[in-house]
């Protein structure tokens, strides 16, 4: 201690032992300097006014022999009791004090007659009242015969320390304090402690009591009485780390070559938490959870599909629903003006069913929106597969026809009366039948059903169809991709009829970018992540579905309702007449 005053070092918060707490010697001014606040548990103090009429008394001359006695007599009244010790083998000479006659007169201020605040004198004090207990307890048995009465067992001349012991380990008594003294299995006593600060008050180094720790009924119990404890850097605690704790949301991480109480505090990563200061690792939030800002909880994963709620759901919606309005325009058109020369021409019972086709077209995207269920999921790639299997159908029935009546035009040729309606409905139905078959064996044998996806986005569970077999949902997809080729492939051909009566044009065009879309579909289709890939498919299908309607409709639409002066016989006809003339 003296050495750390030389050495001038402060702002330290000592943490103190009970050999020295509450000592005498080191509690001085001189001292405090580099241990003041320090702070400590001691053996709990008593007052013990009877034993200082003991200690008045002691005398020399009274109790000769005793080294205790004239050691004591010396300290305190500073005479020479004229014994030599042993220790006193200095080479320089010391000087004399005057001899001690016993009739001295005591300072009775002496700190060591203060029996006020006693801590180990009170425990020797309760260690000599046990033994004599439990030598009363083995000298006289209780009476069988007599209750409450008893008998000496044995002569105290033959006791041994072994039965000492062991009447010593079953006392229970309460002294002359009200202090109960006992033993537990482990042979302690009861705890007692006193929490001791160091303070400084009108000069003097003060032993404060600012808490205690004691045996209680229900276990133990430590009061602490913060607002009492001058620390050595005042009322501010002290920190006694190389690190202040992490805190939640971060981890600790600890640093190479540095005592373990330094670390540094590592943020959690995205996905895992740390609910409690100073945690040594991050625990991962389950499956369906997330990490949230802060790092120190698990919340819900935010749930993610294509809603009629979203912008981009409630936008997708409206250009369907205008499909749907413009095919059945178009229905209405064709149905007033089914007697005209440029609706019979293209054949009204093809058209009519073309529109039809359309329109359900037209339909399929609002099965894609909102939240997938087995229903749905199985509904939209169904309905979307067979809906365009019946369009591409049409489509390739008005291509034949278009075909077939060029060629009626050539002489010696009776094509046409080959290609009829029955025949038109024969292409059309089974073109549509193989497409309703590959359907029928994906929903029996392993049909789409609603998924949640974890792997696109970590903070996002994303509710899709998954198609179940994608060999039926590529045979679906590959199935229309080949009429679609067919179609562009016949209209090709056919591409140099005559302009008035020639439809084939509009058709290779309408295929072209019926193709274009759906060969861009596919990379888009997969590279999109989460509502954005429905998003892609529903605008590959509208695509498609209006290329489909404006390029062979559109044109005829104009004429109907623009140019009806074209609309005549002469005009579809003229240029087919011209050339057979």
């Amino acid at each position: 201690m003296q050495e750390l005053v030389m050495q001038n070092i402060t702002g330290i918060q000592w943490i103190a032992s009970e050999a020295w707490i509450t000592a005498a010697r080191p509690s001085t001014i001189e001292i405090f300097h580099s241990f003041g606040g320090a702070i400590g548990f001691a053996t709990s103090k008593m007052a013990m006014p009877k034993l200082k009429d003991f200690l008045v008394n002691i005398n020399p001359i009274a109790v000769r022999g005793d080294p205790f006695v004239r050691d004591f007599w010396e300290t305190i009244v500073g005479c020479d009791s004229g014994v030599t010790k042993e220790s006193s083998t200095s080479t320089h000479i010391l000087p004399k004090s005057k001899p001690c006659t016993g009739n001295e007169d005591l300072d009775l201020a002496h700190v060591f007659f203060n029996v006020t605040q006693l801590r180990v004198s009170y425990n020797v004090y309760k260690g000599v009242y046990a033994i004599a207990h439990a030598i009363h307890n083995l000298i006289f048995c209780m009476n069988e015969t007599e209750k409450n009465q008893r008998k000496l067992c044995i002569n105290p001349s033959q006791i041994e320390p072994k039965q000492v012991s062991d009447h010593l380990k079953r006392v229970h008594f309460i002294n002359s304090f009200g202090d109960a003294v006992f033993f537990d299995e482990n042979g302690d006593p009861p705890a007692s402690y006193e929490m001791i600060n160091w303070q400084l008050r009108d000069g003097e180094v003060q032993h404060v009591t600012v808490g205690h720790f004691r045996t209680s009924a229900h276990g133990f119990q430590l009061v602490i009485k913060e607002e009492n404890i001058i620390w050595s850097t005042g009322k501010v605690i002290p920190k006694a780390v190389c690190t202040e704790i992490c805190p939640t949301g971060s981890r600790k991480a600890q640093i190479k070559g540095r005592p373990i109480c330094c670390f540094d505090c590592i943020p959690c990563t995205d996905g895992t938490i740390a609910n409690t200061t100073g945690a040594a690792d991050c625990i991962p939030c389950p499956l369906e959870d997330w990490s949230n800002k802060a790092k120190d909880r698990c919340i819900p994963k935010e749930i993610e599909f294509l809603s009629y709620h979203d912008a981009m759901g409630i936008a997708l919606t409206v250009v369907s629903l205008s499909g749907v309005c413009l095919a059945f325009a178009t229905i209405v058109i064709f149905f007033n003006f089914k007697n005209t020369p440029i609706v019979k021409a293209t054949n009204s019972e093809l058209s009519s069913l073309l529109l039809f086709s359309l329109l359900l077209c037209f339909l399929c995207p609002l099965t894609f929106i909102g939240e997938p269920t087995v229903w749905s999921c199985m509904l939209r790639h169904t309905a979307f597969g067979i809906t365009f299997a019946l369009c591409i159908s049409c489509v390739l029935g008005k291509t034949i026809v278009v075909v077939t009546a060029f060629k009626a035009t050539l002489p010696n040729n009776n094509m046409a009366r080959k290609f009829g309606p029955v025949q038109q409905r024969i292409i059309v139905c089974s073109c549509t039948a193989v497409q309703i078959c590959i359907c029928v064996l994906w929903l029996s044998l392993n049909p789409p059903f609603p998924d949640r996806s974890f792997k696109q986005t970590d903070k996002k569970i994303i509710l899709e169809c998954n198609t179940g077999s994608e060999t039926a949902f590529y045979a679906v997809l590959g199935y229309i991709g080949l009429l679609s080729a067919l179609c562009l492939v016949l209209a090709f051909l056919a591409r140099k009829l005559p302009d008035n009566f020639n439809e084939a044009k509009f058709i290779s065009f309408s295929m072209l970018i019926f193709c274009a879309v759906w060969l861009t579909f596919i990379p888009a289709y997969v590279s999109s992540p989460g509502k954005y890939t429905v998003a892609v498919e529903i605008f590959a299908i509208l695509s498609s579905t209006f290329g489909l309607l404006f390029c062979i409709f559109a044109p005829k639409c104009y004429i109907i309702l623009i140019k009806p002066e074209k609309n005549t016989k002469n005009n579809v006809m003229g240029k087919l007449m011209t050339k057979r003339l």
